[in-house]
């Protein structure tokens, strides 16, 4: 008997008639002797719509209420599904993250996991039942519900997989798999039947939807091997796991587009030591992620700073830097456009030269200017204009030839 944890994301759960195919789908896989295990998102457009009715009466909600707010959407669709999997004869009970023991830290809207405990869910598997659980939230030690941030039910089937010690884990969205890119923005993408952890967590983090990234390095760090494949078909997906030796013989495995960045401008900063390190600390205690960074070569004492957040951080990140630099506030201080991050990733990239050559002259021939780069071990990443941002991510994927089906 194996221990299987299946996650179905919003659009898999989307209404009423997908969460019957959901529990049909479930019922096949514990009729065959399996314990199952089953996270569930909120429906495919309950998060958006629950955001907007908070912003309508607050532009800037209190975090707390949105967490508590924001758990509402799953903890309808675990009852759904449970009672849809009752109809067919399917003992199962639904689990919040409390009930689980999801503990977390004290940031609301993106805690972080501290332990699991798992709850009853052992002894609900041991009696014969399907666990139900409600992805995305946990609860703080002072008993608060808090919640995982955007994508957080992929963190919470990595991490119970790993608390329970599963078998298999599986990740059911509306796509086959991992794409070479988004087959909405390429459409002759190809489907990649396996990964490595580093690789997916660099595309997660550069904008690919398929995962959350948080999720990938919780699975990186405890090992939890996961699938992630179509709830609509039974098409085999992309396994991602630990680096086999033979992923090297590809350079460039995927190219990934982020649209929901901004570049942010601090001018006339103090130019000297210490000045970035105040500032990233502020960001960093505020809860901004920062990824792309330049600094300007400083004139008569002072500096510029530019660097990127994703958007929905800006007001954040103009508050946190007006407040720590109070005097520089009374120029023009911060300034923030859209900007659109295009990434190019590949564990090949650690033994292959000319990648960034190539990534450059391809955009160049395009015409497409370049604003920031950024560069890790195994990845390269641009900043440009978003109006260019799908002809780009197009054009980078031709001239790393990935249009054809990986094996």
């Amino acid at each position: 008997m194996a221990l299987i944890v299946q996650k179905y994301g919003g659009t898999s759960v989307g209404d009423v008639n997908r969460i019957k195919s959901v529990a049909q789908r479930v019922k096949e896989t514990y009729a065959a002797g399996n314990q199952v295990i089953v996270v569930v998102s909120a429906r495919s457009g309950v998060t958006n719509e629950l955001i907007g009715r908070a912003k309508s009466l607050n532009p800037d909600p209190d975090d707390r209420e949105m967490d508590l707010l924001l758990t509402v959407g799953e903890q309808e669709t675990i009852a759904l599904t449970a009672m849809a999997l009752h109809a067919l004869g399917v003992p199962a009970v639904s689990r919040t993250g409390k009930e689980a023991g999801i503990l977390t830290d004290l940031a609301h809207t993106r805690a972080r996991i501290t332990s699991i405990s798992g709850g009853d869910i052992k002894d609900q598997l041991d009696a014969g039942k399907v666990v139900i659980l409600a992805g995305f939230q946990g609860y703080s030690p002072d008993g608060q519900i808090t919640t995982l941030g955007r994508g957080g039910s992929d963190l919470s089937a990595i991490a119970i997989s790993a608390a329970l010690n599963a078998d298999m884990c599986q990740i059911y969205t509306d796509v086959d798999g991992v794409y070479t890119a988004d087959p909405r923005v390429v459409e002759h993408a190809s489907k990649l039947s396996e990964i490595a952890y580093e690789e997916m967590l660099e595309l997660a983090s550069s904008g690919s939807k398929v995962m959350q990234n948080r999720a990938v390095e919780f699975a990186q760090k405890f090992d939890v091997v996961f699938e992630v494949r179509s709830s609509f078909n039974n098409n085999p997906g992309t396994i991602v796991k630990e680096e086999a030796a033979s992923m090297e013989d590809v350079v460039v495995s995927g190219v990934a587009l982020d649209k929901n960045q901004a570049k942010v401008v601090v001018s006339d900063l103090p130019d000297h030591p210490g000045t970035a390190a105040e500032l990233f600390n502020a960001l960093a205690d505020a809860g901004i992620s920062v990824d792309m960074i330049v600094q300007n070569i400083g004139r008569e004492g002072k500096a510029n700073m530019t660097f990127t957040v994703p958007r929905d951080a800006i007001n954040r990140a103009e508050k946190t830097v007006v407040e720590l630099f109070p005097d520089e506030a009374q120029g023009k201080l911060f300034e923030a456009s859209d900007i659109a991050k295009v990434s190019v990733v590949g564990v090949g990239m650690r033994t292959h030269t000319g990648v960034a050559a190539k990534l450059f002259a391809a955009l160049a021939q395009a015409g497409v200017n370049i604003q920031l780069v950024s560069t890790s071990e195994i990845k390269i990443a641009v900043g440009i204009d978003p109006k260019d941002a799908e002809q780009a991510t197009r054009i980078v994927h031709d001239a790393f030839d990935l249009g054809v089906e990986s094996s």
